[in-house]
């Protein structure tokens, strides 16, 4: 199949093809596991061939096998225009790598304030003691972060909608108000996936995915990527392999075999969470629910006019209480587990306090917050089990 050709097809089609080369699966349906640290050489000529071009081909285990190799193609064949993946271990790795590949000493980042905390972390810990500077901007900002680049910015960092507060970003236009003074903008496109929000088409530089989340879909792999546009994958590769970062064959290989199910997973996810979140909204223990797609959600005509669809991730403001009445309501879920990160097809409770969080907005609400994950369960067992979680924290709340 041809790059033109491979571009005409559908998403769903492209999710079920994307990365099955021939050269990768020898005639078996999934791109096999290659297990590889050394790779032998028939002669020294060949191992000196190699030496000049290590990305053409097999040279050592850490620079990836067939294995790594077709996830990382059929991760850049969803985002048409893109030059090509990089592969790391968790979606910190990724964010890290990406930032210091673009990133010296004296430059300046601008940070999405409702970025995800381990992303601030990386600006307030590791670019400090490099001597990079981040200022966090105001995720409504919009064509107005033109307003904010100087002389020493160097990178845009989107995240939309933010993985806690649920902003929806005008990429569009912050990636245009940057392209025009020459910066770079980077997106977390994980609640999304190119699936659902192609990020490069929307003129984003670089996209970043935790793959940890719905990509593998089963809660079992730890995992994250960064797709580029030319002139920047190769930045990104020439840095990943300076940090060693490289990614286990067996791990491609489960992330591969969850890619091609994204689609209906996220369906049934969107399904499910639209019907918790409306359930939510009418419920008098619940002051907001921050959803994308719904109607009253901040950022819901960007939204709608940029999407092709919703996750099932969202966050609820409580309608008064404090910590002890929203651990009352969590704790006592049943089919909720209460743990870190979400894509997997296990719904998650999880308190969450942004106001810590803020530097260039502040966050201001009725009481608590939970995010909820909506897995793949039946969301009338969710909404019962949710219902008698509220109840709990109505009685909690006194």
């Amino acid at each position: 199949m041809t790059d033109d050709e491979g571009s005409a097809l559908k998403p769903g089609t492209r999710l079920v093809t994307a990365g099955r080369h021939a050269k990768n699966r020898r005639g078996i349906v999934n791109p096999p596991v290659w297990r590889a640290s050394t790779i032998l050489f028939d002669s020294v000529a060949e191992l000196r061939a190699g030496v000049r071009k290590p990305d053409d081909g097999l040279y050592y285990g850490r620079r990836g096998t067939p294995t790594q190799w077709s996830l990382a193609e059929a991760l850049t064949e969803l985002e048409p225009g893109a030059a090509g993946t990089v592969l790391y271990p968790s979606g910190v790795a990724a964010i890290s790598a990406v930032l210091l590949s673009l990133l010296a000493p004296g430059d300046e980042l601008l940070m999405v304030d409702s970025a995800y905390e381990p992303s601030r972390a990386i600006c307030n810990g590791l670019l400090r003691r490099f001597g990079i500077e981040t200022r966090f901007y105001d995720p409504a900002i919009g064509a107005g972060i033109a307003d904010l680049i100087g002389d020493r910015t160097r990178v845009v960092f989107l995240e939309s909608p933010g993985s806690l507060t649920f902003e929806v970003q005008d990429v569009p236009a912050i990636a245009a108000a940057a392209r025009a003074r020459g910066v770079t903008t980077v997106l977390d496109n994980t609640w999304a996936t190119p699936l659902l929000f192609p990020a490069l088409a929307h003129g984003v530089d670089i996209s970043i995915l935790a793959c940890t989340k719905y990509i593998v879909g089963h809660s079992d792999v730890m995992m994250g990527s960064a797709t580029a546009v030319p002139g920047h994958f190769e930045k990104l590769r020439r840095t990943s392999h300076a940090l060693g970062q490289c990614v286990s064959p067996d791990d491609a290989y489960l992330a591969a075999r969850g890619l091609r199910t994204l689609q209906l997973r996220l369906r049934q996810h969107e399904e499910g969470a639209l019907a918790v979140a409306r359930w939510l909204a009418e419920q008098p223990q619940v002051a907001r629910v921050l959803h994308p797609a719904l109607p009253d959600c901040p950022g819901h005509e960007l939204w709608k006019r940029d999407f092709s669809g919703a996750s099932g991730l969202f966050s609820i403001v409580l309608d008064g209480g404090d910590d002890a009445a929203r651990a009352a309501l969590i704790d006592g879920l049943d089919l909720f587990g209460i743990g870190f990160s979400w894509g997997g097809y296990e719904s998650l409770a999880l308190p969450v306090d942004p106001a810590g969080l803020r530097t260039a907005t502040s966050w201001q609400a009725e009481g608590p917050a939970v995010r909820l994950h909506i897995g793949i369960e039946d969301p009338a067992d969710l909404i019962a089990d949710l219902g008698r979680g509220l109840a709990r924290f109505e009685s909690a709340r006194g």
